[in-house]
């Protein structure tokens, strides 16, 4: 059963709810698929192929464990892991990014990330504002929210916004839709059945709250067919036939038409295929499923090879409609046991990247599809007693293909101990405002209307990274 977790709204254009169509079985307090739909009216009318997998490393990556080795270094700050060279000339990653490595022409390698807020959620990531700006009305919208809004269509086969983030992403509600408000929230389905990803016990209570009383189901219930649903519509809407003849301002109409949106998606039943991975090539599914070696300390938060399969999910739910996915790996907060840990979760990002380009490519999506794989900050260059490494937001890394970007490049460089940036620093902003390019919304021009009636600016000191393009 597949599983959306949403807020509860509270509705202000004074229409009765009708709780006929229920998306399944409505959980406590939820929201029809009707509503929600209804609600994302609002959104713009531009449409393209265009869409965004967002790929966040949980915990924050080491820089230098990864796409910045410094060799030369002493060995408290290079660590374990050799320089590898890659496919462009002169660039080196990591041993544990072979397959990266070897196709580094097909991906762009972010060394000087700088202005991370050093929060440990995914909020910056989603959204390039810290949770501070704008809060008392609600904060800034993350950038899955702000495509909803902009380019969200009622005509459309599925949502624009999809959140597969597991982990401390999903509990600190990272992907939140901020001033914009719940009709621009993503679906999140519940994926705990699938992807087992323990929490910290810190956590768990966190997570409790989050799920109380929200959740709404992209299934039909149990023995309501089809046919019976869409008789349900039919017989409501000559319940509604005099009010809807009197309702002068059309919102009886325009509410029909959610209803009759939401049955299309119910009925045809092709945003929940796409979560079905049973339906999916098994040729395919075992691509997406490495073979790897148990590491001899892996941590129970770090998530093994069957996590790749979420990007495998973000493929279909693009196909099916969807503009922007994120998804999380976890756990990169390598506080102890920093190499270890890494012998695990490197050739994972390295595994995943270089199939998610490669399905990508064979279905010649690649050029429509931008990929972004970073985190919430960097880690420290000197190694720790607990021979991790801790939190450090003065420079950070990021992972970028496809989305017909100039690829086969580094931006930017850090010093010798990958500690600060040195060149062309990239702020997360100017990463975001790249985004909102590639799905042809201009992030210096396009605005969004706060609920104050202000109008908000999709970045404010970003800047698109003229480089890529």
């Amino acid at each position: 059963m597949l599983t959306i977790h949403r807020q509860p709204v509270r509705h202000c254009d004074g229409l009765v709810r009708r709780g006929f169509l229920k998306a399944g079985a409505l959980g406590l307090g939820g929201l029809s698929l009707a509503e929600l739909l209804r609600q994302e009216a609002q959104a713009g009318v531009r449409s393209s192929r265009k869409a965004v997998i967002h790929l966040h490393l949980d915990g924050g990556p080491p820089q230098m464990d990864l796409i910045d080795p410094k060799p030369d270094a002493p060995s408290e700050i290079r660590g374990e892991f050799k320089s590898l060279p890659s496919k462009i000339p002169g660039v080196h990653l990591t041993e544990l990014m072979p397959q990266v490595a070897a196709h580094a022409d097909r991906f762009v390698f972010l060394r000087s990330l700088i202005g991370a807020d050093g929060q440990h959620d995914a909020f910056q990531c989603q959204s390039g504002f810290t949770a501070k700006e704008l809060a008392p009305i609600g904060g800034h919208p993350a950038l899955g929210s702000a495509i909803t809004k902009l380019l969200g269509r009622p005509q459309d086969p599925a949502p624009s916004f999809v959140d597969l983030m597991q982990g401390r992403p999903l509990v600190r509600n990272s992907a939140r839709p901020g001033f914009l408000g719940p009709a621009c929230a993503p679906f999140r389905p519940d994926l705990s059945h699938l992807f087992e990803r323990q929490l910290e016990p810190g956590m768990q209570t966190e997570l409790a709250r989050l799920r109380a009383g929200h959740t709404l189901q992209l299934e039909l219930t149990e023995g309501l067919s089809a046919g019976r649903l869409e008789n349900r519509v039919e017989l409501l809407g000559q319940f509604d036939r005099l009010r809807r003849d009197l309702d002068s301002s059309g919102s009886m109409a325009a509410l029909d038409q959610f209803t009759q949106q939401a049955v299309g998606i119910l009925t045809s039943g092709k945003f929940a295929a796409a979560l079905d991975l049973t339906k999916e090539n098994p040729r395919t599914l075992e691509r997406f499923t490495p073979l790897m070696a148990e590491p001899n300390a892996r941590h129970y938060t770090t998530e093994g090879p069957k996590s790749l399969q979420k990007l495998l999910l973000a493929r279909r739910l693009i196909e099916a409609g969807v503009r922007c996915v994120s998804v999380s790996l976890s756990d990169f907060d390598t506080h102890g046991d920093n190499f270890e840990r890494m012998r695990s979760l490197g050739p994972l990002l390295d595994h995943g990247l270089h199939m998610l380009v490669e399905d990508l490519r064979e279905r010649g999506m690649l050029d429509d599809v931008l990929i972004l794989a970073w985190g919430e900050f960097g880690r420290t260059p000197k190694v720790n007693r607990s021979a991790g490494r801790d939190h450090w937001p003065r420079v950070s890394m990021g992972i970028m293909a496809g989305g017909g970007l100039k690829t086969g490049q580094v931006i930017g460089a850090t010093d010798k101990w990958a500690a600060e940036a040195t060149s062309r620093p990239v702020h997360y902003q100017d990463v975001i405002a790249t985004l909102y390019h590639h799905l042809g919304i201009d992030p210096q021009q396009d605005t969004l209307t706060d609920i104050t009636g202000r109008p908000q600016h999709l970045v404010s000191v970003g800047q698109v990274i003229s480089e890529l393009l």
